[in-house]
């Protein structure tokens, strides 16, 4: 629920829950009450009037809406899913992304180009905490696949897991959905369930 007085972050939190389809209430700080168990969404300097620590504050977004997205998804999952973030991507002329984080799917997209694609993915990585990162990448098509892991691996500053993945059936499944990216980002979301060889990169800082 949102909660706040103040005008700007009240649109803030609005805007992007609308942007990112998520329901939500609408109360002053002082309404809430111990037995309440909702998530708020409030500022830093009303917090004080909030008997509770089950709160978002409006700084945090600022950020991409999936980082959003997945924070929101960390304060409701903590302790009941594992924190695990799993990004399937179908590589082709148009690139499917499936994001999942503590088990639920929290960005489905298609990208043109790789370059805004690793930018994008990398702010996910950063941006949200897991004991396991794991990208998947179907092997469809292995040219883009290996310049996706590359470039991953060239700027993300840390560890993560690289699975490729065997992309047979998943265009099948989904051959009849065909507009506006659908089958592809419907075979990223295949690719996050599908096991392939699994090794660890390590940032190039750390292996020279």
């Amino acid at each position: 629920m949102v909660a706040t007085a103040y005008g700007r972050s009240y649109f803030k939190f609005v805007n992007t829950l609308k942007n990112l389809k998520l329901d939500y209430d609408s109360v002053l700080p002082e309404e809430i009450t111990n037995s309440d168990r909702r998530l708020v969404l409030t500022t830093v300097r009303e917090s004080s009037k909030i008997p509770s620590n089950f709160v978002l504050f409006d700084d945090e977004f600022d950020y991409d809406p999936t980082i959003v997205r997945g924070r929101i998804e960390q304060k409701l999952e903590s302790g009941i899913h594992h924190s695990s973030l799993i990004i399937g991507i179908d590589p082709g002329n148009r690139i499917g992304l499936s994001v999942f984080y503590y088990e639920k799917e929290i960005e489905s997209s298609i990208y043109t180009s790789v370059d805004d694609l690793i930018s994008h993915i990398v702010k996910v990585l950063v941006g949200l905490n897991a004991e396991r990162k794991v990208v998947k990448v179907g092997n469809g098509n292995m040219q883009i696949a290996k310049q996706i892991a590359n470039l991953l691996n060239l700027r993300f500053c840390s560890h993560f897991e690289l699975e490729f993945v065997d992309e047979r059936r998943t265009s099948l499944r989904v051959k009849n959905y065909n507009k506006r990216g659908t089958r592809d980002k419907l075979s990223a979301r295949y690719i996050t369930q599908r096991e392939g060889y699994r090794h660890l990169v390590l940032p190039l800082s750390r292996i020279g």
